[in-house]
């Protein structure tokens, strides 16, 4: 066996040529693999089952357990879609990748780890974008199981993104769509001297060309696994030393500075390598080390800080990482930054209420194993803008907080709630509501400047939200019929009555009727005219309405998504059928309060001769 596997690449299963030669190959997916055998079914057929033109290159790097056997029955059985070539052990991932890359055809290529797998539609997903948008990068939604997968990028879809406008530079894995033609002509490669951020190498090269990034963020395309056993090389002893890991980081840097002149992009790049590769070796790595180690590791980082450390990239930290930066010369300090952020922010909800028009919360809050803080704060940050937040100062009483939020100063949108401890000038947050009082129950909702404010619980954590507008969670509103008759033109005139929360709605808020056809779900709005004391008065032409059964909403704009509110009402308050002729047909409109709830609907029929014919002839 191994003198069929010399240190040159020799390829056992040629791919059949009636697989891939008449038409393009979409995507050539490489897959490196030593001694994964357990692993390797599960990814081999996510991997055949990709509905895309796919050719699938495992290059076996040295394998020793059995699954070298493995990859070539799967040649044998899938010869149209697989391709498996023996290489000698090189000891890493970057050889063997860069292996499969020469070997493939397709316009797309795709690097998946053989203890990895591919959700089903993910090539698909995310060629299709690609095609799209003509992206040189693909990002596909990576998901972890038992590893930390990244996250900030994966918030929604995206087009057409640039380095610049973006985080996806926070990624750099290789666990990516690269359009291939861009690879070749750059010379993109792996590093096949380095263990450990091989794949860095490459993606950092890589998104230095590409000229138009993309993130496919709805959809679980890579599972991110880690190995019972512990034998990938990521999670071996050393994999990650600080001081290694500080030394190794220098290439990829000084390989995105060759590429990226100074300036505000490059700060942008470098922010990224600071943060999550430098100043990340200062927090719970750092407080396992010895007092040698540590400076040893203070020391690295302040070299690095020395030759790639600007303004820009100082303006673009966070509070605590500035510190650290000022601290890099006294490891005592940095090690009290080290604990601070690593301590645990505890916290709790102790009363929730209205006073007025603002909602009191109340709690308690700090960090644990640490006996004072400098201060409390209640943080509140809309949903759908993550950079905008409301910072509500809160009142000290021993371990008590309590801060006041002004409902008003809310825009429409869902707002999560956090509590902030300071301390030494770094800020730590906690969502705020799953730890709470027996007692601790959700607030009514409440009108406010004609906007309904909503405080509630969230359905998974159970955390503290507060939904201005009614965005997702339901408004709790009456609407009841007083009492109809039939008009002129065969318009129902109705007068009712509407509460919201309890309360009476402003005038401008009652905006119309909405009937909706309960079989197709057609709508037909009426105008309606708001009466003083929450009342309102409107003469919907239901016998205008086409034929079916139509069932009457009143809409409210209570400052956000329009509120439908079904009308109330019984069989005493709703006036009779009405018939009449015209035009050479029979029509006939029954007003009616639905059984249980009692509810207004309306049934339409309209007779033609030509339609009573054909009953009569059935």
């Amino acid at each position: 066996m191994a003198a069929q596997r010399d240190s040159e690449v020799t390829a056992v299963v040629a791919m059949s040529a009636a697989g891939n030669n008449d038409e393009t190959v979409d995507v050539s997916v490489v897959i490196p693999v030593h001694n994964c055998r357990p692993y390797l079914d599960r990814c081999l057929t996510s991997a055949l089952v990709q509905r895309v033109k796919k050719e699938i290159i495992v290059v076996d790097d040295g394998s020793t357990d059995g699954g070298a056997e493995l990859l070539d029955l799967y040649a044998t059985y899938h010869q149209s879609s697989v391709k498996v070539v023996h290489i000698e052990g090189s000891g890493g991932a970057g050889r063997p990748r860069n292996v499969g890359l020469a070997h493939a055809t397709g316009r797309y290529v795709f690097f998946c780890d053989a203890d990895d797998h591919l959700g089903p539609e993910a090539l698909e997903r995310m060629v299709a974008m690609a095609d799209r948008n003509g992206s040189d990068i693909v990002l596909g939604k990576i998901v972890g199981h038992g590893r930390r997968a990244p996250a900030s990028m994966f918030q929604q879809n995206a087009e057409r993104l640039t380095l610049a406008d973006s985080n996806v530079y926070n990624s750099l894995s290789c666990f990516k769509l690269f359009r291939r033609e861009m690879v070749e002509r750059h010379g993109i490669r792996f590093a096949e001297d380095m263990l450990v951020g091989e794949d860095i190498m490459f993606t950092v090269h890589a998104y230095c060309h590409a000229g138009v990034i993309s993130v496919v963020a709805d959809y679980d395309c890579y599972h991110l696994v880690s190995r019972s056993d512990g034998s990938s090389i990521m999670q071996q002893a050393g994999s990650r030393d600080p001081i290694a890991w500080l030394t190794m980081i220098r290439r990829p840097i000084r390989l995105m500075a060759r590429h990226v002149e100074p300036g505000p992009l490059r700060d942008h790049l470098l922010r990224r390598h600071f943060r999550l590769d430098a100043f990340s070796q200062l927090g719970t790595v750092f407080l396992e080390s010895d007092d040698v180690r540590r400076k040893e590791i203070a020391q690295e980082v302040a070299a690095l800080c020395d030759e790639w450390f600007t303004p820009g990239v100082h303006a673009r930290l966070n509070t605590i990482d500035k510190q650290r930066v000022a601290a890099l010369g006294d490891v005592d300090r940095l090690v009290r930054l080290a604990r601070i952020e690593s301590a645990t922010v505890r916290r709790r909800l102790t009363g929730l209420r209205w006073e007025e028009d603002h909602l009191v919360v109340s709690g308690t809050a700090g960090l644990e194993g640490i006996s004072q803080d400098d201060g409390v704060a209640l943080v509140l940050r809309p949903r759908n803008d993550p950079h905008g937040e409301l910072v509500v100062p809160a009142e000290r009483q021993g371990a008590e907080f309590t801060a006041r939020v002004e409902a008003a100063a809310l825009a429409s949108g869902v707002w999560d709630l956090r509590v902030a401890v300071e301390l030494e000038g770094v800020v730590r947050h906690g969502r705020l509501g799953a730890d709470r009082d027996n007692g601790v129950t959700r607030p009514q909702p409440r009108l406010i400047g004609g906007v309904v404010t909503l405080p509630y619980f969230t359905r998974d954590n159970g955390n503290l939200s507060i939904d201005v507008g009614g965005h997702v969670v339901a408004v709790p509103g009456t609407v009841r019929l007083e009492r109809t008759r039939w008009g002129l033109g065969h318009r129902l005139v109705v007068h009712g009555e509407v509460s919201v929360a309890g309360q009476v709605p402003e005038c401008a808020a009652i905006r119309q009727i909405v009937w909706r056809e309960r079989r197709t779900g057609r709508e037909r709005a009426e105008r309606v005219t708001p009466l003083p004391g929450g009342g309102f008065a409107a003469r919907p032409a239901v016998g205008r309405l086409p034929p079916g059964t139509w069932d009457a909403y009143l809409e409210l704009d209570l400052g956000g998504p329009p509120a439908l509110f079904r009308i109330e009402t019984d069989a005493a308050t709703v006036a009779g059928p009405r018939r009449w002729r015209g035009a050479a047909l029979l029509r006939s409109v029954r007003p009616y309060a639905t059984s249980g709830k009692g509810r207004l609907s309306t049934v339409v029929h309209r007779l033609t001769p030509r339609t009573i014919l054909r009953k009569l002839l059935q």
